[in-house]
Formats: C-alpha cells, structure tokens, sequence
C-alpha cells in the first residue's frame, strides 16, 4: 500500500470537502418538518394499531374466562 505524505493527503481532503453541495436553509426546513410530519403519521398508525390488537386480545380473552 502506498504511503500519501501528509501534505499531499491535506491537499486531496481540501479538493474533496471543496465538493460537497451543502442543503440551503430552505432544504433543511423543509425536511425537517417533513421529518417531524412522518414521525407523527407513524405514532398515529402505531398507536391505532396497537388498540386494533389490544381490543382483539382482549375480545380473545373474554370469550375463553
């Protein structure tokens, strides 16, 4: 394996990092609310089911006492 000096490894981190595309401020807003909106919907369908199957359990275990 070659060895890169550590110049020369600085100089190719700096052309890389020189090419990242960073989000604007809107981009970020705007999936962070989307983010927030889709944690939402999730707790909801969760919460609904979790009741779906509760209920179930507990007509289960009516029938059989």
């Amino acid at each position: 394996m070659a060895t890169t000096n550590p110049l020369q490894f600085i100089q190719q981190v700096r052309a890389e990092v020189s090419k990242i595309v960073w989000p604007t401020r809107r981009e970020v807003m705007l999936t962070t609310v989307m983010v927030f909106i889709m944690a939402a919907l999730t707790a909801v369908f969760f919460a609904l089911v979790d009741l779906l199957i509760r209920g179930g359990i507990q007509m289960l275990l009516g029938a059989v006492s």
